[in-house]
């Protein structure tokens, strides 16, 4: 058998649940015999993507860096936070210009992120906490509390329900949602620089991170 190609990405998340989806999605990926590539990520848990990105041996063009983060709320201290965050991502290229540092953003919360892999989620929440309600539905559970399914045991149980056509469907969804904020929500559209967010949720853009390292393994076309 011909030895696959292992394609590597680097990666700064927030918090643990970030960090241990992007290890299960490592092994459904690899561990699918027929998609051509494996893939080898470099997870960092850390706010700083300045620090992350010194970190990074980016000794190569196109060296693939991916920020996973919430827009939490339209609090000020939300807000400015997040612009923090396109500020440096911005900056990075004076840092390394071999990096490409692409954003992967959800509003409210990753909880968003987790619900796309097996229903839509078009409605808006009042704050990210009631994502507990969609994450109960979504995968036939009984949490009273959006921390109780944050537990690592708790949580990897949740990822040991969610297979490559799940993360597949959550892409489109993801795709869905920001298609119709594209044609209804243009009052909540900002841009700053390359990079594009919405102001109300449900918005990201972590379904581009994950669509883009599925495309380049072809576990999609």
């Amino acid at each position: 058998m011909k030895k696959k190609i292992c394609n590597q990405y680097y990666f700064s998340v927030e918090g643990e649940t970030e960090k241990w989806y992007f290890e299960h999605l490592q092994k459904l990926i690899n561990n699918t015999d027929d998609i051509p590539f494996k893939v080898s990520f470099h997870l960092q848990i850390g706010k700083s993507i300045i620090s992350r990105a010194k970190s990074i041996p980016a000794l190569y063009e196109s060296t693939k860096v991916f920020h996973i983060c919430d827009y939490e709320s339209n609090d000020e201290s939300h807000v400015k936070q997040f612009n923090k965050v396109l500020e440096d991502l911005k900056n990075v290229k004076e840092i390394n210009d071999n990096i490409e540092y692409k954003l992967g953003y959800s509003n409210f919360s990753f909880d968003l992120w987790i619900i796309l892999h097996k229903r839509q989620q078009i409605g808006s929440v009042n704050h990210r906490k009631q994502y507990v309600d969609g994450i109960n539905k979504a995968y036939n559970e009984k949490f009273q509390f959006i921390n109780d399914y944050k537990e690592e045991k708790n949580f990897k149980r949740i990822l040991s329900k969610i297979s490559l056509s799940d993360v597949i469907t959550a892409v489109n969804n993801g795709n869905e949602i920001r298609k119709k904020n594209e044609q209804y929500s243009k009052d909540n559209y900002r841009k700053y620089g390359q990079f594009e967010y919405y102001t109300e949720n449900p918005d990201m853009t972590i379904n581009e991170c994950v669509e883009q390292i599925l495309k380049e393994c072809e576990a999609i076309k």
